[in-house]
């Protein structure tokens, strides 16, 4: 059975499940950011956790088949060893968790904060989308927002 398992493990369904998974944790964020179900799911551990096992599972598989650890360092020496990192299936899922993990971190903070000091959800609504797929462009509308409709702007938070 365990067996059965890891081939059903393959690149293509993690990817699938990774981007299917994380939309109803998406979805409660936008809707429903205070409820306690959003609380326990998307402001806890769990799915750090779960992603992280499957980053981890991925970059160990990534290890043992396509690259050593020296190689993946590479990366940071130009935009060509990036290219060429890239062009692995496996190290371009790894990413794509990476990206998907940090982009519900940080919505999850957007929600909290915008709950925190009393934003409005559909002043959150598009920057919440924005982060879903461009990460640092929501971020910087929410601070707009942020600092118009909280009169505040804290970087220390």
């Amino acid at each position: 059975m365990l067996l059965q398992f890891e081939n059903y493990l393959t690149l293509e369904n993690i990817y699938m499940w990774t981007n299917l998974g994380i939309l109803p944790f998406w979805l409660m964020l936008i809707i429903i950011p205070n409820s306690k179900i959003t609380q326990f799911f998307v402001n806890s551990v769990i799915i750090p956790l779960i992603l992280s096992a499957a980053y981890i599972y991925i970059f160990y598989k990534f290890i043992l088949v396509d690259a050593t650890v020296s190689e993946i360092f590479n990366l940071y020496l130009g935009l060509d060893n990036l290219y060429t990192l890239f062009a692995t299936p496996s190290f371009l899922v790894i990413f794509w968790i990476h990206f998907v993990a940090m982009n519900l971190f940080l919505g999850s903070w957007v929600s909290r904060d915008a709950v925190r000091n009393g934003i409005s959800k559909k002043f959150v609504f598009i920057p919440l989308i924005l982060i879903y797929f461009v990460g640092p462009t929501g971020l910087f509308l929410y601070w707009i927002i942020r600092i118009f409709y909280a009169k505040k702007l804290g970087f220390h938070d």
